[in-house]
Formats: C-alpha cells, structure tokens, sequence
C-alpha cells in the first residue's frame, strides 16, 4: 500500500500542486470507508473503476503513439541499445548495466503484474467458475493486459517524447510524457488514472492480507489488520520514493520464494487439470 499511495501522492503533486500529506489524508479515508466495509464493498469498487481506468489509461498513451508514428523503431532501438550497453551506467561495463536492467526490469515486472507472488490467485480462487484453468486463463490475460499493453503504451509514451531524458523519476515521469505528448490534458490523464489504477490496487492488496491473516490467525485478527493496514497508507504517501519501492522489491522476492517452490510441487496437478480442460474444451 505504500508504493501505491506513494505514486498517488507524486503524480497529485505534480499534477495539480497538492501537498503529498493533503493526497496522504485523502487516500487513507477513502480506503478505509471501503476496506474497513469488506470484501464485498472492495468487489462492487474495484469492479466499476478498473474497465474505465484502464480504457480511459490507454486511449490517452495510443494517441501520443499515433501521432509520433515515425518514432517509434527508434524507440525500440534506443530500449535494447541501453540494455546491452554501458551507456545507462556512468563509469560501468556492459555486464553491470545488463545485470542492472535485467533486474530492474523482472523486479517492476513482476510489480505490475504480481505474476509468481501467489497474491493474485486469492481474488481469482473467490470468482465463481465451472473449472480452475477457465479461471487460470483470465490470470494469464491479466498478465498480458498489464504488462505488455499497458507497460508498454506507458514506455513508448515516455521514450518518444524524449521524457526520459529530464531526470524526473516515478509516476511523475509518466506525467510528464503524457503532458508532452497530450498538452493540457495530458497530465490530467495520467493524474487521473495513476489515482485510480493506484487506489483499486490498494484495496485489492488490502483484501489479500486480510485473507492471509485470517488464514493464520482467525477471523478476529483479520478484522484489527484493516486497522493496522490504514495507517502506512499515510507513510507511503510522505515517505521518499526509493526507499519504498527498495522495500516493496525486497518483500516480493521474499514473497516469491515459497510461492514459486509451491508451483513447482504443485506443476503436476497444473499439467492434469490443463489437459483435462482443453480435451473437454477442443
């Protein structure tokens, strides 16, 4: 919840000169008027707001690349010279600046998609399906949808209109494209849609810890982490930015670790439950 609202507070500051602490304030009471509701009240938000967010999100990056057609091979270009060479790292070599692009990239990667954290599979095991690779495949278009679409709409949008080169770091770097590609509305755009991609991710996350913790410690407990989950919504908002995100890389490795052992024990199950769903299917 802190790199959340942590880019919620960066792109309202530099959007609309709001004061982080002000967005700070306003996030954690509108999370907490639908956390502290429930599972039931998180479903009727989040349902409404992603479709909108997300068509609302990549029309705005679509028509910055439709209007900057011409560059875009160089884009392309310009993102595997950068990974392969020393050019991103003052003073460095080839190798380093490989290994950090390579880690930058799998970290914020797995942090749009949640693809191996094992946090997404708690909202998708509550949908109601006849089969659990039915459910399995919305995962896999999610993954795509997230990061293939809207990642890339996002990075394009950055590199052809040269806000890559301003120093500005964050979702304010987004911002700051879009109000290049987009002047006036631009900005607005992307204000408007980190806010809301932000905020139904933060309830989102707010339920899967609800669940885990009623899981080891019961249904009371589940109710005081609603409590306990608020207040770092505030932290996040006014705390520097590279700490955060350092933190919220380290605690998705750490996530990852079980998790992905746990595939692994379980890959047999996975390889049977797909074959006998696309026989029925075929």
């Amino acid at each position: 919840n802190m790199t959340q609202a942590n880019s919620m507070a960066d792109v309202m500051a530099t959007t609309f000169s709001i004061p982080h602490n002000v967005t700070g304030i306003v996030i954690l009471v509108l999370a907490g008027l639908v956390i502290v509701g429930g599972i039931k009240r998180i479903a009727q938000v989040t349902e409404k707001l992603v479709p909108f967010m997300a068509i609302f999100y990549v029309v705005g990056g679509l028509i910055i690349l439709a209007t900057r057609l011409s560059a875009i091979p160089e884009a392309f270009a310009l993102i595997f010279r950068h990974a392969f060479t020393p050019t991103a790292a003052v003073g460095g070599f080839a190798g380093a600046t490989v290994r950090k692009a390579m880690t930058l990239g799998v970290a914020r990667g797995v942090f749009s998609n949640e693809a191996g954290l094992g946090s997404a599979p708690i909202a998708h095991a509550m949908a109601q399906t006849d089969h659990p690779v039915r459910q399995a495949l919305w995962g896999i278009f999610e993954v795509f949808a997230d990061t293939i679409v809207v990642c890339s709409i996002t990075a394009l949008s950055i590199i052809v209109t040269g806000a890559w080169q301003s120093g500005i770091t964050g979702a304010s770097l987004t911002s700051h494209a879009f109000n290049l590609g987009l002047p006036g509305p631009g900005g607005i755009i992307v204000a408007i849609g980190v806010f809301l991609f932000a905020y139904s991710t933060l309830i989102s996350w707010a339920f899967y810890g609800e669940k885990c913790t009623e899981y080891l410690l019961g249904t009371s407990a589940a109710k005081i982490y609603r409590y306990v989950f608020l207040p770092f919504i505030y932290v996040g908002a006014v705390g520097a930015l590279e700490p955060i995100w350092l933190l919220a890389d380290t605690l998705n490795g750490l996530m990852a670790v079980p998790n992905l052992i746990a595939l692994l024990a379980l890959s047999g199950v996975v390889v049977r439950l797909t074959k006998e769903y696309f026989a029925e299917n075929s």
